[in-house]
């Protein structure tokens, strides 16, 4: 693969892990070559006393490996006197090994073609030299010989003597002699290699761009009448005792392969979908015809990024996405196929998912493995909408493809960061030509109250019920396979009425028949038909698919006994997170195996999907094998109690086990990570995941339990190193964990969720359990109570999701109930409930919510008079929860103390303090709000825009928020020239806004208000010197702005309206009736979006009547005269309902 010319630093070493000593060598780089020299007479003498190694399997620590950092490149040599069934050089140089010699020797070929061929040289050196590419294909102008010791002592080759070389390809060293390759001779003397015949090898700054006549050089050398393999244009082998070279033809991308190999097992390290195959959900063909060519329709025809299927549990929504996955795979159009219902994701983060996402764009696009891993090396602990960047976008982007490609996500509502990803979208371009996403849910995603959602780029698909036909036809093709008894089938008459029962929901029917087939005890299929067919209740029903889980249940497990052993084993795979075996499914669980054998097997008749293929003796987590609707059924409050699964319950049951196996774990090594036993792993990982969903916060319940008493008893050795090899499996490229002997569990709990916290959210899910169980074993920490509601507090910032911030409330207000009034962590701490209640507040609008953040605000500044160091920080958060209640309430007193609040915040912010502009530009934006006052005037907006200008000051390029204060700067310039008619406060306004519109490119959120802003300036200009190119402009930026909010974005029906209003004054310029067209259409969409009850509806009528009339006017055209009647009587009729 190509990559830019810029400059890399190597550093290469060689460590081996042979059993057979080698004599000293030297490690050659030249013109983009590696050289490898031994001594080969020494190394056959030290072999023939060594006992030979079987050719039945390649010994893994048998190779010699060469690291290139930085891109783990390992080249491993075999040593061995046969050749092996899965050569190690062959999985890195991407062929078999093709060298044989010309000297005899008892030494086997180490070339899988020809196991009876000779190899090695009764010479006392030996040469090989293999044409590797380096990461970056960075050119070696030199010769440059490295050293490479291994002891001579019989043992083997460890440990090796390392010597390291960088090498920088803009200042290459000056070396003397002249280039030149060397070998090593006898007693290690460095001899140079003989020059090889053909001179003219480029120096190529691609990774093997227009690379030709690479050679490989010393006393091997290829048999070409022997090898039929890939060939390589241009590339000779020399023997240097025999002259006698073969050219080798057409082996390039062989060449290339040690590299991609590299980047492949990078991109396989990052987490992987679960394998898919044993899907059960039969795509009945032509079912969906009709929604399968809206969706393509939909998909071609508009500009969203984003279109979501939306239906209720059981309308086939996943098999639909099953289908368009393959439709689009064979249009090669499709870049990944997620779907989420396959796997657990309770304790993925969404950024998991996204490097998950681009593992399958990889996976099917393997010309995007190089940007993929760029991402790798780049987005550690940096933002979601970084990774959605890094990891989709621009990887995409490199395939060049004509059309966009598509990203199925299926079950987006079974994921619990859904809301974060789907918010995070909002930074991709409308109409994009790299990527569109269709997505899958049970809800409509834009009937939600997700803040943001409005400004996403999405159109939505209802999905129905599939047509009576199609149902209908899935049971005449499925009923005859059923096990019938004594010739007692399904008739006509049952076949009518299993269809009626369906509903139209594909996994009503699936079950039916899944049902059928099953022996269940003594039942025959026909009395199970009779049952469900006696059955008068339609599934379109409140119950769904309720009823018929119930009977199943009942007749899966007819007895008390074998209702327990379901609960229990049912619950226990819902919590389950792994995949286990069945014996450590059994040992973790405590039901005997056989009985897990019963219930899997009475189970089956229920699964909608079978395990992955070559998984039989696993036991997996419910969301592999079940339906949503199955386990929400067990799971929810209207079910039976003999069948009703408690979650918390099953936690609690999964956490004692893991605790129990925490004892007698191996100790891990600083470089090393012993190794467990699966049920090991699961224990270690899990633990404190069950805990914190299975056991009660409150201290008094906590003590009580088993749990508390094994952490109790653990001792502080068991304790730490169970920490190390938690660490260590999840962040198995960091050492940072750094414990003191005296940490306890909670503190050691504590440090894990800081380090994790740094994991950039990938790890969120474990560092919220630590911190859950770090406050039942010290539920009289204030501190650990205080870090659990930051760790929400910022998860429900990113996920826009109330629960998070109530959870984050509940946890400050524990930490502020530790602290009594006169502790002097008690105002910080109120100060934590004031921005929780506040965040709360953004999401609930609750005024009673509202009320409580300005209480403790105000609690909180009293307790730190100045000159208090937070005080600062307690103006603000109290200034703008007043701010909020003055958007509500519109007093005067109330604005005019949030700008008091805000100038004594300033006072103690002085420049250079960090949060000066922040507070500067709050306190002008309240003035600004003074304009809607009687006692508002122009000083107040000049004292505005001079704050907004040093704010602006304080934000030289490139500060992130710079854009926004050119803007804000620009807002209050604007409004000056509307209070006075200063025409220079109007043109400096106009270049400020150009200015923020260059830094704000799509698709970045402020970018549409600037378009919009900056358009009604020129509006304004143009009012002023009736220039038609400054109107033009504006019609043009108002073009963009509205294309950027598409409905339902809340402030479409501004663009619309500035728009239409623009091209009215266009037409007042140029009389062109199109202009006028366009205009009258745009007041139309504007009454669309407002439906009746709209406060503005009666404005939108009106000037939409002006616009048909102005048209009738220039066109005398009578076919606008049926709308204008209509729009006039309800006009009328609006007036007089108010009169009312």
């Amino acid at each position: 693969m190509s990559r830019d010319s810029e400059p890399h630093d190597f550093n290469f070493k060689s460590r081996s892990h042979s059993p057979y000593p080698l004599p000293a060598s030297s490690l050659v780089l030249r013109d983009g070559r590696i050289a490898v020299s031994r001594a080969a007479s020494s190394f056959r003498n030290t072999l023939d006393s060594q006992p030979q190694p079987s050719s039945s399997r390649w010994p893994t620590e048998g190779r010699t490996d060469l690291d290139a950092s930085p891109s783990d490149l390992t080249t491993h040599l075999p040593m061995y006197n046969s050749y092996p069934p899965a050569n190690p050089l062959h999985d890195h140089l991407g062929a078999n090994p093709i060298f044989t010699s010309s000297s005899p020797s008892r030494w086997e070929s180490l070339s899988p073609e020809y196991p009876g061929g000779p190899i090695g040289s009764s010479s006392s050196s030996t040469s090989l030299q293999l044409p590797i590419p380096l990461p970056a294909a960075v050119p070696i102008p030199n010769a440059i010989p490295l050293q490479l010791q291994w002891p001579a002592d019989g043992r083997g080759l460890i440990p090796i003597e390392q010597t390291q070389w960088q090498y920088n390809p803009q200042h290459p060293p000056a070396f003397s002699p002249p280039p030149q390759a060397f070998r090593a001779g006898p007693a290690g003397q460095l001899l140079p290699l003989p020059e090889p015949r053909s001179r003219n090898v480029p120096s190529s700054q691609g990774f093997f761009d227009g690379a030709h006549d690479f050679h490989w050089e010393g006393d091997f050398h290829v048999d070409a009448r022997k090898y039929n393999g890939p060939r390589v244009n241009n590339i000779t082998y020399y023997n240097n005792q025999n002259p006698q070279a073969a050219t080798v033809n057409d082996l390039q991308d062989q060449i290339q392969q040690p590299a991609n190999n590299i980047e492949r097992a990078r991109l396989d390290s990052l987490p992987k979908h679960p394998d898919m195959s044993g899907k059960k959900g039969e795509y009945i063909p032509d079912s969906r015809r009709p929604d399968v060519e809206k969706v393509r329709e939909a998909e071609s025809s508009s500009d969203k990024l984003a279109l979501c299927i939306h239906g209720p549990a059981g309308i086939g929504k996943t098999t639909l996405a099953g289908h368009l996955s393959d439709e689009f795979r064979s249009a090669g159009r499709l870049a990944a196929a997620i779907f989420l219902g396959a796997f657990s994701t309770e304790t993925m983060g969404p950024e998991t998912i996204v490097k998950m996402i681009a593992h399958e764009i990889g996976s099917i696009h393997p010309q995007a493995i190089p940007k993929i891993v760029e991402a790798m090396d780049q987005c550690h602990g940096t933002s979601l909408e970084n990774h959605l960047q890094k990891y989709i976008l621009e990887p995409l982007k490199s395939l060049h493809h004509r059309q966009p490609l598509i990203i199925i996500i299926d079950a987006t509502d079974e994921w619990g960061d859904h809301l974060m990803f789907l918010k995070s979208l909002v930074r991709f371009n409308p109409g994009s030509s790299v990527v569109k996403f269709i997505l899958t849910d049970r809800f409509n995603p834009c009937a939600s109250q997700i803040p943001g959602i409005d400004s996403l780029s999405i159109q939505t698909f209802a999905l129905g019920p599939i047509s009576r036909e199609a149902i209908k036809t899935y049971f005449e093709k499925y009923l005859p396979t059923v096990p019938w008894v004594d010739g007692r089938k399904a008739n006509p008459a049952d076949v009518e009425k299993l269809t009626e029962l369906s509903g139209g929901l594909p996994v009503w029917a699936a079950t039916v028949i899944s049902l059928l087939s099953h022996p269940f005890n003594e039942s025959p299929p026909h009395e199970i038909l009779s049952e469900i067919v006696g059955n008068r209740r339609q599934v379109g029903g409140s119950d769904r698919l309720g009823q018929l889980y119930r009977n199943a249940l009942k007749r899966l497990f007819p007895t008390s006994d074998a209702q327990k052993h379901f609960q229990r084993f049912m619950g226990a795979i819902i919590v389950l997170q792994e995949s286990l075996s069945l014996f450590d499914f059994s040992m973790l669980t405590g039901i005997p195996s056989h009985l897990i054998k019963n219930i899997l097997s009475a189970l089956s008749a229920l699964q909608t999907r079978l395990p992955p293929s070559g998984s039989g003796n696993m036991i997996h987590p419910a969301t592999i094998l079940f339906h949503l609707s199955f386990i929400e059924y067990v799971q929810s409050t209207a079910t039976e109690t003999s069948f009703a699964i408690s979650a918390f319950e099953s936690h609690s049951v999964l956490a004692l086990s893991c605790l129990e196996r925490l004892y007698g774990l191996p100790s891990p090594f600083p470089h090393h990570n012993p190794r467990l036993r699966a049920i090991q792993d699961y224990a270690v990982r899990y633990w404190l995941y069950h805990v914190s969903n299975g056991t009660p916060r409150s201290n008094d319940s906590w003590s009580q339990t088993k749990h508390y008493g094994i952490l109790r008893a653990m001792s502080a050795g068991t304790q730490q190193q169970w920490a190390a090899l938690f660490y260590k499996a999840l962040m198995p490229g960091d050492d940072g964990l750094e414990l003191e002997r005296e940490d306890g569990m909670g503190k050691i709990l504590m440090k894990l969720a800081e380090r994790l916290g740094r994991s950039g959210g990938d790890q969120w899910g474990f560092q919220v359990a630590c911190l859950e169980v770090a406050v039942r074993i010290d539920s009289g920490d204030a501190e650990a109570w205080s870090e659990l509601g930051r760790c929400y507090e910022e998860r429900g910032r990113r996920m826009g999701d109330i629960q998070m911030h109530e959870e984050a409330l509940a946890a400050f207000r524990h930490a502020l109930k530790l602290l009594p009034e006169s502790h002097p962590g008690h105002a910080i701490s109120l100060n934590h409930v004031a921005l929780a209640l506040w965040s709360c507040y953004q999401l609930n609008g609750s005024q009673d919510t509202l009320s409580e953040t300005i209480l403790c605000s105000r609690k909180a500044l009293m307790l730190c008079a100045a000159p208090h160091p937070d005080r600062d920080q307690y103006l603000n958060t109290l200034a703008n929860a007043l701010i909020n209640l003055y958007d509500h309430n519109g007093d005067l007193q109330t604005l005019k103390e949030v700008i008091s609040l805000h100038h004594q915040a300033l006072e103690l912010r002085p420049a250079p303090h960090p949060d000066r502009s922040e507070t500067l530009n709050n306190l002008a934006g309240a003035l600004q709000s003074l304009r809607g006052h009687d006692d508002g005037d122009v000083d107040a907006l000049k004292e505005a825009i001079s704050l907004h200008r040093e704010a602006l000051a304080l934000r030289p390029a490139p500060h992130p928020y710079r854009s926004s204060s050119l803007a804000n700067l620009a807002n209050a310039l604007d409004a000056l020239y509307r209070s006075n008619g200063d025409e220079g406060a109007l043109n400096e306004a106009i270049s400020l806004y150009h200015e923020a519109l260059a830094l704000t490119p799509a698709p970045h959120r402020g970018r549409s208000k600037t378009l919009n802003n900056l358009g009604a300036s020129l509006e304004a200009r143009y009012q002023c010197n009736g220039d038609i190119s400054t109107l033009n402009e504006c019609i043009l930026l108002y073009h963009e702005a509205l294309g950027l909010r598409p409905a339902p974005h809340p402030d479409r029906p501004q663009s619309l309206r500035n728009l239409a209003d623009a091209l009215l004054l266009k037409f007042e310029q140029n009389q062109e009736v199109g202009v006028l067209d366009e205009a009258i259409s745009l007041r139309r969409e504007l009454l669309l979006l407002s439906p009746l009850g709209h406060r503005y509806r009666a404005y939108y009528l009106n000037i939409l009547v002006q616009a048909l009339e102005k048209r009738h006017e220039v066109t005398g055209d009578d076919r606008d005269h049926g709308e204008i009647d209509d729009v006039k009587a309800e006009l009328a009729a609006l007036r007089m309902s108010r009169r009312r």
